[in-house]
């Protein structure tokens, strides 16, 4: 196994970028001597391997912490991988040529395989420098046993043997970061497929395991499902933040109009802070920011409803900007989730109204939605409408000719206040 340093290359996508080994060229007497003394201590390495195999494994096992694990988890693997990156490495010192190619394949095929394994990319690198220290070192004590007048040569060829060192550290890492990086993405990209199944409703139990871990999140818990859109195209994440609390565990989903923000609560209440005034986006520098709260439901499974109560509160929440908590506006909920009735609804309570020129029509159903806000005081609509009492009550009085009903019928009142919603929220 080769010595291994930190890289002081960029990060290169495959084989062919990386530094080529020098070769040792035969410039003197000298030079010529030294690359036979190393040929035939590297000649002897090759007939032991299995013995110098055996040695670095055990050193892996005193010296480093995570192959100590990887060898009592699989000693065979671990052995023949050491041997194979011994066996090249010692090959590229007989013929460098030759070699190279099979040698940097090794080298990248290590790495790429402990980056999936998940081995830190530390330890990757240290049991490089140990393989590369015990190489140089048997180097040394091989020549001083068969020819010790000849230990002197061998520092001829100590750089050329550590450039090939060090390049073959800078391939590891390589490979490593580069396979680190495609799992992450394909991480992303699983976790990102699993939790639109969630949203959608379309997950299979079979997959809700896999999802939870993919999410960070846990199968069983109580959950709530945020919906953002508008005023954050440059700013999502101040976007997500508005809408939910720091220290929430949440995982975010990007929709092609909507981001989905799936959110851990707590028994009893959803933990999300109360919706503000719509002005609030304005207020946090994100103008038009709409956020839908839906009802909260248990387990992971129950998602797809929790995104689809929370796109109906978005659907409510004003084109201006705000937050909208389903729970807190049932009835325009009911009209939203069924258009089709709440226009018809409108048309037949408000019609007459409706069909005044726009300024009558504008005053007057401004004032009925004001004193149904006021809780049917005229006292407190005409404060609000810088009018006195007696004009609000005339206005009203106005609208219940014109629809035929009266506002102190509790049923005629329902139907007004509904119809009154359904013009506001639907919008088209």
């Amino acid at each position: 196994m080769q010595h291994a340093v930190r890289s002081r290359a960029a990060i290169r996508t495959g084989l062919t970028p990386v530094p080529r080994p020098r070769t040792p060229s035969v410039t003197s007497l000298m030079d010529a001597d030294a690359l036979r003394v190393l040929h035939r201590a590297a000649r002897a390495l090759l007939d032991d391997l299995p013995g110098l195999t055996d040695r670095l494994v055990a050193l892996l096992q005193e010296q480093e912490p995570a192959y100590r694990v990887a060898v009592t988890k699989d000693p065979t693997a671990t052995w023949q991988e050491a041997h194979r990156s011994l066996r090249h490495s010692v090959a590229s010192l007989l013929d460098p040529r030759a070699a190279r190619d099979a040698a940097r394949r090794c080298s990248w095929r290590i790495g790429a395989a402990r980056a999936e394994q998940g081995l830190p990319l530390d330890a990757l690198l240290h049991a490089f420098r140990l393989g590369g220290s015990l190489v140089w070192q048997r180097l040394v004590e091989e020549t001083s046993r068969t020819a010790p007048e000849d230990v002197r040569l061998l520092v001829h060829v100590a750089a050329d043997v550590w450039n090939f060192v060090d390049e073959h550290c800078t391939l590891v890492a390589d490979a490593y970061r580069q396979t680190e990086w495609q799992l992450s993405r394909r991480r992303e990209n699983r976790a990102r497929l699993l939790a639109a199944g969630l949203l959608d409703g379309t997950s299979r139990i079979a997959d809700l395991p896999e999802t939870a871990q993919a999410l960070g999140l846990p199968e069983q818990g109580r959950y709530v499902v945020v919906a953002v859109t508008g005023g954050h195209s440059a700013r999502p994440d101040a976007a997500r933040a508005a809408a939910v609390p720091p220290g929430a565990r949440v995982h975010w989903h990007a929709g092609v109009e909507n981001d989905y923000g799936i959110v851990l609560v707590g028994a009893d209440d959803d933990g999300l802070p109360e919706a503000p005034e719509p002005a609030s986006g304005q207020d946090a520098g994100l103008p038009g920011l709409r956020i839908g709260i839906g009802s909260p439901v248990d387990g992971l499974a129950a998602v797809g409803d929790a995104r689809r109560s929370a796109d109906t509160a978005l659907d409510i929440c004003p084109e201006t900007g705000g937050t909208v908590r389903l729970a807190d506006h049932l009835p325009a909920a009911l009209v939203v989730s069924s258009p089709g009735l709440g226009r018809a609804l409108a048309e037949k309570v408000l019609g007459p109204l409706l069909r005044l020129e726009p300024a009558d029509r504008e005053v007057l159903l401004d004032t009925l939605t004001t004193w149904l806000d006021c809780d049917g005081s005229a006292q407190r609509a005409g404060e609000r409408l810088y009018c006195h009492r007696n004009t609000v009550l005339n206005r009203l009085r106005r609208c219940e000719q014109l629809t035929g009903r009266s506002l102190a019928r509790p049923a005629d009142l329902v139907e007004m206040s509904l119809a009154l919603t359904a013009r506001r929220v639907l919008r088209d």
